[in-house]
């Protein structure tokens, strides 16, 4: 369960920044306040999360779910570039996470 918490604590991340993206762009307080939401609860489920899985698992995990995502939300919906390297190095993050899901 700890890592659907997790799981959840990254995708949540992930939809933070992309409303962060999107108050940057409109200023408007709906965007504003489904970030704070966003972020708020994203912190929750990690801390939920950490309480059995290794911190050091746990975080990169995390990180490595809103980046990723973040990356392709931006190439997919913002129109960011797609090239060869970046997907090259958002794989190995993906892989780098599950690989840590794998171990830990």
């Amino acid at each position: 369960m700890a890592w659907v918490t997790l799981i959840a604590a990254g995708l949540l991340e992930m939809i933070a920044v992309i409303g962060l993206n999107q108050w940057h762009k409109t200023k408007s307080k709906l965007s504003f306040f489904a970030m704070i939401f966003c972020f708020i609860s994203s912190f929750f489920f990690l801390y939920l999360a950490l309480k059995t899985i290794p911190m050091g698992v746990g975080y990169a995990v995390w990180t490595g779910i809103g980046a990723a995502g973040g990356a392709l939300v931006g190439m997919i919906w913002y129109k960011e570039s797609a090239n060869f390297k970046r997907i090259f190095f958002l794989v190995l993050i993906i892989v780098a996470v599950i690989g840590l899901k794998l171990v830990g």
